[in-house]
């Protein structure tokens, strides 16, 4: 990353996943031969690579102990030029967790989680990062830990940008109070409906959304509709766009990209309707690819995507 250069933020946890995969029927209480995969995840950590791997001068502060597991993720910041300089490694720490166990259909049957470092990223940690929230253009957050959030956006209102993805509709519901402090609300249709209290089904509906989400001062909305598109709304320009369909592969990790699409978007000035072209290309290469985030993510590929992608826009007046 290059410091002197204008940069985006993103706060969050990072996690170590290891997954494992039984070749034969599951047998519970045994050894079950199969293979094991282990990988980078957490939703603020994915946004933050991808948004480097498309080429946006990105940080990404989070909490890491100093085990071979939180090595392995800073070993893979390194890789894609992401810059994780800023955050805490805790001595004797262990890196959140999560380990999971699919039967022979991919289906998960165990899983255990252990995030517990996170708790010990403090306020003091945070206030002696000061200078990295102010300087930043944006700075993306998850709904992680809503009273973590709420002192980060108190504190710093009105020194950077903030943009959420809300992560789940289960913990959208404990940030909704905080929607007024965000520049930028990323939700699919099902946490719309959380933050917004209604069901959000047709475009009205959406636009609705959109309507009520402004309402609460957030400045641009952008609402994930599944295969009906990706609704828009800036206070200038409102609509609807999606691409032509594609081959599917994994869809985890979709929305993780979209967001970085928003990220790099912004940071690169493009107007909304491209943002939303750009975000929508980050995703859609992204599900069509068996990894949560394509190793072969670049700005070219992304630019060639929305050049050749057959669009389908709608607008409102």
């Amino acid at each position: 990353m290059e410091n002197n250069k204008p940069y985006a933020l993103v706060f969050g946890i990072a996690i170590y996943d290891i997954f494992g995969f039984s070749y034969a029927t599951y047998r519970p209480y045994d050894s079950n031969p199969g293979k094991v995969k282990v990988s980078c995840g957490g939703v603020c950590r994915n946004i933050a690579e991808n948004m480097s791997l498309v080429g946006t001068n990105t940080q990404f502060i989070s909490i890491l102990g100093d085990d071979e597991k939180g090595k392995d993720i800073l070993r893979q910041a390194e890789k894609v030029g992401l810059d994780m300089s800023n955050t805490l490694i805790v001595h004797g720490g262990s890196t959140p967790t999560y380990m999971a166990i699919l039967d022979e259909n991919g289906e998960m049957v165990s899983a255990v989680v252990d995030t517990k470092l996170a708790n010990e990223f403090s306020k003091e940690a945070l206030s002696e990062r000061a200078s990295i929230i102010e300087n930043a253009e944006y700075m993306f957050l998850g709904a992680d830990n809503p009273p973590f959030i709420e002192h980060i956006v108190t504190t710093y209102e009105g020194k950077t940008k903030f943009v959420l993805d809300p992560v789940s509709a289960a913990k959208a519901a404990r940030i909704k109070h905080l929607l007024h402090y965000f520049h930028t609300v990323k939700p699919n249709r099902h946490e719309a409906e959380v933050l917004c209290g209604f069901e959000v089904k047709t475009y009205e509906d959406a636009r609705k959304a959109g309507a009520y989400l402004r309402g609460l001062g957030v400045q641009n909305v952008f609402i994930s509709l599944d295969v009906d598109g990706v609704y828009y709304n800036d206070g200038k320009e409102e609509g609807i766009i999606k691409a032509n369909a594609l081959e599917v592969i994994n869809v985890t990790g979709a929305g993780d990209a979209f967001v970085a699409g928003i990220g790099a978007g912004y940071m690169a000035n493009k107007s909304t309707v491209e943002i939303v072209k750009y975000a929508i290309a980050m995703s859609n290469i992204t599900i069509a690819h068996e990894e949560t985030i394509n190793p072969n993510m670049a700005a070219d590929l992304v630019e060639a995507y929305v050049r050749e992608a057959q669009w389908q826009s709608t607008t409102f007046e």
